[in-house]
Order: structure tokens, then sequence, then C-alpha cells
């Protein structure tokens, strides 16, 4: 898988479509994969969504498996851009999914 990442420092928003990179990301974080209930149909898990425990997603959002996650990821050519750390130096749960157009 293709990484494309912009590092300055620590607080500075980087992006990747490397499914290890992603993953240990997450679950560092305690997130899980998830989608938005209601957005997908048969045969298709909607809406991405990362899961962090503690935020209001849990009636909103659905566990799914990391297989299924990174099997629409890709479908959709999609990166994730990330934050490890806050301008604070706290660690950061900020991300989003975006087109891998936007960021090549």
């Amino acid at each position: 898988m293709p990484s494309t990442k912009t590092k300055h420092t620590s607080h500075t928003s980087q992006t990747t479509t490397d499914h290890n990179q992603i993953r240990k990301w997450a679950e560092s974080r305690g997130a899980k994969p998830s989608c938005v209930r209601g957005t997908g149909g048969k045969n298709d898990v909607g809406m991405l969504r990362l899961d962090f425990p503690g935020y209001t997603g849990e009636d909103e959002l659905q566990p799914i498996s990391w297989d299924d996650w990174f099997d629409k990821f890709e479908e959709r050519k999609l990166a994730l851009v990330y934050q490890e750390e806050t301008a604070g130096g706290e660690k950061s749960n900020f991300n989003k999914l975006v087109s891998r157009e936007n960021v090549e």
C-alpha cells in the first residue's frame, strides 16, 4: 500500500493508506472499526468510521470487522488523515477519511 505522510511536527496532520499503520494508530487509542447505522444496504456496510470509547457514537455506529472496514476503504479509494498529538502534547483522536484523489 502506498503511504503519503506530511510530518512537520507531531501535532500536524498526516495522511496514510497503509492498513497496518491505520490499525495500529486506531487500536492505540482504543478505537474500533465501525460503520454508520442505516447508511448501507445489502452487501454494503455504508459510511466508515472509527469508534472511540467514551464518545457519542454508540447509538449511531455499528461495529464491523477490520477486514470489512479495509475492503470498503479500498473499494472507495480512501485515505486517513490523522494526528498523533494535539498542539498541547496530548494523544490526539483527530481523524478524517478522505478521497485519495484529494491528497495525491
